[in-house]
């Protein structure tokens, strides 16, 4: 699978850590070098619907470079790196990028499919279909 340079990176940076625990607090830890939303922007309308955390997500569209980018939030250590993995690997991209990138194949990689609870599954793949659904409308 051809992916772009910094999902490759990302794949990288997850294949050094061997066991799940290390996986986790790395996680955890680009959770927290996630900028946060102010509390201004974490509205009903930026939540992410079928998260059992609070998430957020801000989209921006630059109609120009025909780029989107995300901010995301959480309440939620462990939710807010599910949110900065998910922002690595689609901001930045065009609509139709986002639209052909599929990330169950990338989060498989990471080696966090099978150790996320159901719950988490289905908010991170609620996060997808929110940032797929902004795809399409530009698409």
């Amino acid at each position: 699978m051809d992916l772009p340079q910094n999902i490759q990176a990302l794949l990288e940076d997850f294949e050094f850590l061997t066991d799940w625990e290390d996986r986790y607090m790395h996680v955890i830890d680009m959770g927290k070098q996630l900028p946060g939303l102010p509390d201004a922007l974490k509205v009903d309308a930026n939540k992410v619907k079928g998260c059992v955390s609070q998430v957020w997500l801000m989209t921006d569209y630059d109609q120009a470079s025909n780029l989107l980018s995300f901010q995301g939030d959480s309440d939620a250590h462990i939710v807010k790196g599910l949110v900065a993995i998910v922002l690595e690997i689609y901001s930045g991209r065009t609509p139709e990028e986002i639209s052909a990138l599929d990330a169950e194949p990338i989060l498989a990689g990471l080696g966090l499919s099978e150790h996320l609870s159901p719950q988490r599954s289905n908010g991170l793949r609620a996060m997808v279909g929110r940032i797929k659904a902004e795809a399409e409308m530009r698409v």
